[in-house]
């Protein structure tokens, strides 16, 4: 028997670790190619694009352990029943519950991993990953000259290159406006060629075979018409131009650490406990603040002990108002509506924004959970799954676990989203995929167990026939 587990965790290893990174490179690629505008062209070291792919490959292990263990799990008993390795473990008296078992003990191995990780690990990955994304996605573009085009992206410069040589340094026929005298008057400086190099602070551009022209800065210059204009050859020169505001500086982390994604299950609750007293503090303001609308609350409400009886007032209330009066109580009325729509317009738009933040914060409780439970889940319906369709390798498996996957992916994040706006509870929101597929995974199971076909076409059409003869006997009675 322990050789039968042996051979089960080695068929089940194998495939899961080469599933998971395979998974994780292409979650990977499509992170690249989301971002790959914010990261070319701006001059980032490669350790920094490395730390960045770190950081997002651990914010990307929700997805892809959930979909590893689903495919593997669908190889490794699909390998076995086409191989009738499954038909052997049986025959000696191993049933498929007790041959799952050092599975399932492996699984629940990695489930509580995963708790631990989304507990302890990703809350610190996201906020290394949240900030860096923010310095990389904020940063200024790096200096880029282009061929043919002004660039504007150093203050008080136009740079223009009519050709670039292929090292990339070489420049030819250069044109550069410099704006940055304080009387509005260009400089102008044409080379016929140069070179550019720079360091931490400073770009060098070093111009050969050019002139530089330059206006006067005296008296009524727009409008004499003897205007000074002083042009000055030379062989060789230097430009420097400043970039230090090019250059990325990291934001304090600190600042990240209050969001949501950030925080374990001890910081959860401490936010959602806080964001609830905020909650109560707002409504209880906005009660006060309305009511002081209300004359009779300030005025007339606890401040009297005598007994009067109502007046019942029958058609229009304008009739009991004197004639002369209608006009400023009709426009003392609406100025009170007005108010108090007002009022009640920015309590309502700050409810539902800190309502909003407390949904966030119990999804993001109840996700710790669920990336453990949908482990198991999926494992309950690959394992079965693939025994029932014996076939191995990245064929039927591959598309048989993309399609439970997509269906378990699709309910999770239509019923996220319904819990954000508030159409669902946030527990039902992060766990309804799980309760709807639940059954499913125990059906297959059963179907497995008793080595029974997923969908018997002998069964349903002997049961339609009997149901068909059923009605047909009752109609002939009648």
């Amino acid at each position: 028997m322990k050789k039968i587990h042996l051979l089960l965790l080695k068929a089940f290893i194998r495939p899961f670790f080469v599933t998971f990174f395979i998974v994780m490179f292409i979650l990977l690629m499509l992170f690249l190619f989301k971002y790959v505008d914010d990261l070319i062209g701006k001059g980032f070291e490669w350790y920094i694009i490395l730390e960045l792919m770190y950081y997002a490959s651990a914010a990307n292990v929700s997805m892809a352990l959930p979909l590893s263990i689903l495919l593997s799990s669908i190889m490794t008993f699909g390998t076995l029943g086409e191989n009738y390795e499954l038909v052997a473990i049986k025959s000696a008296g191993l049933s498929l519950q007790k041959a799952m078992r050092p599975l399932f003990v492996l699984i629940i191995f990695i489930a509580i991993s995963s708790f631990i990780f989304s507990d302890y690990m990703l809350p610190k990955a996201n906020l290394k990953y949240g900030s860096l994304l923010w310095d990389i996605t904020n940063k200024k573009l790096s200096f880029l000259i282009k061929e043919g085009v002004f660039n504007n992206s150093i203050p008080g410069y136009s740079i223009r290159v009519d050709k670039k040589g292929d090292d990339g340094v070489s420049l030819y026929d250069v044109m550069i406006y410099d704006h940055t005298n304080n009387n509005g008057m260009a400089k102008i400086i044409i080379a016929k060629e140069g070179k550019m190099y720079s360091s931490d602070k400073f770009l060098y551009l070093k111009l050969k075979n050019g002139v530089r022209y330059e206006e006067s800065s005296g008296r009524n210059t727009y409008n004499n018409p003897r205007q000074e204009l002083t042009r000055m050859r030379f062989t060789e020169t230097d430009q420097k131009f400043d970039i230090s505001s090019f250059k990325m500086a990291r934001t304090d982390e600190q600042d990240f650490r209050n969001n949501t994604q950030m925080l374990n299950l001890k910081g959860l609750t401490k936010k959602r406990d806080s964001l609830t007293k905020e909650l109560d503090s707002v409504n209880k303001f906005a009660s006060t603040s309305v009511n002081s609308y209300y004359r009779q609350n300030n005025y007339s409400k606890g401040y009297t002990h005598v007994k009067v009886a109502p007046k019942v007032i029958k058609g229009d209330i304008l009739k009991m108002v004197p004639e002369k009066e209608r006009l400023t109580v009709i426009t003392s009325a609406l100025d009170l509506a007005t108010s108090v729509k007002q009022t009640a317009a920015s309590r309502v738009t700050d409810f539902e924004e800190r309502t909003r933040s407390i949904i966030k914060v119990q999804l993001e409780y109840q996700r710790k959970f669920t990336l453990a439970v949908s482990c198991l889940l999926l494992f309950f319906i690959g394992a079965p799954l693939g025994a029932i369709i014996r076939k191995g390798g990245l064929g039927l498996p591959v598309v048989m676990a993309i399609v439970f996957f997509l269906l378990y992916h699709i309910i999770a994040t239509v019923s996220e989203k319904s819990a954000t706006t508030g159409s669902l509870r946030p527990f039902f929101g992060m766990w309804l995929a799980i309760f709807i597929l639940s059954p499913l995974g125990a059906f297959l199971t059963y179907k497995a167990t008793v080595d029974s076909a997923l969908f018997d076409v002998g069964y349903f059409k002997q049961l339609f026939l009997n149901l068909f003869k059923k009605r047909k006997s009752n109609g002939n009675n009648q």
